[in-house]
């Protein structure tokens, strides 16, 4: 493999930053990899485990002679280390994220950065319910598609060379504009998480259900719920806040379904029911014939890591 950058900072070292760590270190994609995290124990934890050459106390630090930088951090968090690093920042170096929102990340980022500097704002569709410097492994991005939606005037060389790192990462990288990212991810992840936090929350408010019978009979349905209401909370409501509108666009949406099943359901209106769960069917048959899921039934993922 080819090196590609010399020097990457890592801000923030949960999963996302410790496997980009643990991918690039076993593909030789980074000369040296450096980070930083905001809370001490993290940062104890990362130097324990030693994913990185070095880390640093602060992000200003860290990004010191870096030619990549990568914002690893929840979405509100972005402003204001944005602004820190900004005046620390390399000529010439390349300023990305991994929010699963962009526009929000865009106005947050943006303005404190320097004109010498290349931001080219991406999005890895990968994780699980875990977090934090411990939860990190290589095989994170296999086949897991990443999302640069690249703003205009951005040189395409640096496009072309950060697509280079995820590609050899094991990413499937497409690029889309900032806003359609936005709307896309509000129906493919955040709306399901919002929904997946409702059901556990009604399963445990439902006290004619005891919490004993919800873990004993959980069936498939609601141990996934379980799973992706386990995702790590801050992120979550920062995701929430910075993607309002599309959420609340797409919440909408789902009202008007859930609305229209229940009528079916009250009716007896049977035809409805199965056309309807026919459609959405054949969702899942494109989901698993686009290679982001299998039809084992291995309940769980059984040899998968978590």
């Amino acid at each position: 493999m080819t090196q590609l950058y010399d020097r990457v900072a890592l801000i923030g070292l949960g999963l996302i930053a410790s496997s980009m760590a643990y991918a690039m270190r076993e593909k030789g994609l980074a000369g040296e990899i450096v980070g930083t995290a905001r809370s001490a124990e993290t940062r104890d934890i990362a130097r324990e485990i030693g994913f990185c050459d070095e880390i640093f106390d602060t992000a200003a630090e860290a990004v010191k002679d870096a030619d990549l930088v990568i914002l690893a951090v929840p979405v509100g968090a972005m402003s204001a280390i944005a602004q820190e690093i900004g005046p620390h920042l390399a000529a010439g170096a390349t300023v990305s994220d991994v929010g699963s929102v962009k526009r929000e990340v865009v106005e947050a980022v943006q303005p404190h950065l320097p004109d010498h500097v290349h931001f080219i704002p991406s999005h890895p569709i990968a994780g699980t319910e875990h977090s934090g410097p411990r939860s990190g492994f290589a095989e994170l991005f296999q086949n897991r598609f990443l999302l640069l939606t690249p703003l205009e005037g951005t040189d395409p060389e640096q496009v072309a060379k950060l697509t280079s790192l995820w590609t050899e990462m094991g990413s499937n990288v497409e690029q889309m504009p900032v806003d359609h990212h936005d709307l896309v991810l509000a129906v493919t992840s955040h709306t399901p998480h919002l929904i997946a936090y409702t059901m556990v929350g009604v399963a445990d408010d439902l006290r004619r259900v005891t919490d004993s019978e919800v873990i004993k009979y959980s069936a498939a349905g609601f141990r996934d719920f379980t799973r992706i209401a386990a995702s790590d909370p801050t992120m979550w409501r920062d995701v929430f806040l910075h993607n309002k509108e599309a959420t609340l666009e797409v919440l909408g949406r789902f009202t008007e379904e859930l609305f229209a099943l229940q009528r079916a359901i009250r009716t007896g209106d049977g035809d409805q029911l199965f056309d309807y769960f026919s459609h959405t069917r054949a969702i899942r048959r494109g989901i698993i014939e686009a290679g982001q899921d299998t039809s084992a039934p291995d309940f769980g993922r059984i040899g998968t890591k978590k």
